[in-house]
């Protein structure tokens, strides 16, 4: 059992009740909040529970989940990704533990895939077939794959300034595409209009309250992960706030259910392009006002934060902070996670590395502090953006005889 509360009027809906949003706030105000019944929960989902629980999957935390599905009708394996930590990195940057969190283990390569899990099997409780969702490529590729899976109609709304690889993943994925000759933002608004006249499952981003229920299991990964001693700072990458909403959401829920006893500080990483969230914070205003979104970062590039309330009091409430970075800062960032530890990320998820190095040289971190970084989608995702980082590698063309290759050794 759980109610959905609107994040700005507190006013309460249950769970029978199927809303995107509070009607009398609308949708940039009016995002809902599911909460939980916490203290029934609490003896349900013990530390020694979790430990011991057979499921391998983001669904090991079904209780804590808004979906009534007792046995996930989802077979692609979902969530458990790995959590690197690099004590070079982190005596180089004189913090105690470095740690980086790498979603891109997930099956489209992307965080999201834990918020279409989620949603998706949602819309199917809800006898819902046909979904649809308006992105720039990681959360409609997520919903291709997802809903492929689940023999889902899928129409996915993206701008014309989509990355190639993540168009690529849609059409092999067959999702029907509705390419919009403007931008994200009007790509999203387009989307809302059509699937509420069509009756259409829409699965954008902050406007269906699912989506950050599956994004939250990243935060209760993360505890496991550390053996419940939470982390003192995560940096995430934001751009529509729903995820770094999500990963606040997880660590509360930990907290009221009793598996961990503090919660950590988050610092929101944005491009200098796309930074209204930064702007808003700055200005100690509730909800960001829309800028003119460019940056190399597509998968943050937004004009109007649609969770931008949700992330703004993640970071009050976190007593967090934020940071912007430069294209430059990211695809730098980019190439030495590559280079030094053989992660590549995505330029997006590259910023919340990019903020580490450039807040932490700003505003010192302390040297006992454990730091956890979110990784959230592949660099394959966008291999133009990866050429643009690259430097001028020394290459030779040889014959394909040994003596060849000798003469030209030199030359590298």
């Amino acid at each position: 059992m759980y109610l959905q509360q609107c994040v700005s009027c507190g006013k309460q809906y249950n769970q029978d009740q199927f809303l995107y949003t509070c009607p009398d706030c609308g949708d940039l105000k009016g995002t809902l909040d599911i909460l939980y019944d916490y203290d029934d929960i609490r003896d349900n989902i013990t530390r020694s529970v979790l430990r011991q629980w057979p499921v391998d999957t983001i669904f090991k935390y079904s209780t804590l989940l808004p979906i009534t599905t007792i046995k996930p009708i989802l077979n692609l394996k979902v969530g458990m990704t790995p959590l690197y930590q690099f004590p070079d990195l982190a005596e180089k940057s004189g913090v105690e533990s470095l740690y980086f969190k790498d979603d891109s283990y997930n099956p489209s390569l992307t965080l999201k895939d834990r918020a279409s899990a989620v949603a998706l099997i949602k819309a199917q409780e809800l006898n819902f077939n046909t979904v649809v969702t308006a992105s720039t490529g990681n959360a409609a590729a997520s919903m291709a794959c997802i809903g492929a899976h689940l023999n889902m109609n899928r129409i996915i709304f993206i701008p014309e300034s989509i990355p190639r690889a993540k168009l690529v993943q849609l059409q092999i994925y067959g999702s029907k595409i509705i390419t919009v000759k403007g931008n994200y933002d009007q790509a999203f608004d387009l989307c809302r209009e059509i699937s509420t006249k069509r009756f259409w499952y829409n699965r954008s981003t902050a406007i269906n309250p699912f989506n950050l229920e599956g994004k939250k299991t990243v935060a209760f990964e993360i505890c496991e992960q550390l053996d419940f001693d939470v982390p003192d700072v995560v940096f995430v990458p934001v751009g529509d706030g729903c995820i770094i909403s999500g990963v606040w959401k997880g660590f509360f829920d930990f907290y009221k259910v009793g598996l961990i006893d503090r919660l950590p500080r988050l610092i929101a990483c944005q491009a200098e392009g796309s930074a209204a969230i930064y702007n808003a914070y700055k200005n100690k205003s509730d909800q960001p006002e829309s800028v003119r979104a460019n940056t190399i970062a597509d998968s943050i590039s937004v004009d109007l934060p649609r969770d931008g309330v949700k992330a703004l009091r993640a970071l009050r409430d976190s007593n967090g902070d934020c940071v912007i970075v430069s294209d430059q800062n990211i695809l730098s960032a980019q190439q030495r996670l590559a280079r030094e530890k053989g992660i590549f990320c995505e330029p997006s998820a590259a910023a919340a590395f990019a903020g580490f190095l450039k807040y932490h040289l700003e505003n010192p971190l302390g040297s006992t502090d454990k730091i956890v970084i979110l990784i959230t989608g592949s660099g394959m995702k966008d291999l133009d953006s990866a050429e643009k980082a690259i430097s001028k590698i020394k290459q030779i063309i040889v014959d394909p005889e040994k003596d060849d290759v000798e003469e030209k050794l030199h030359e590298l």
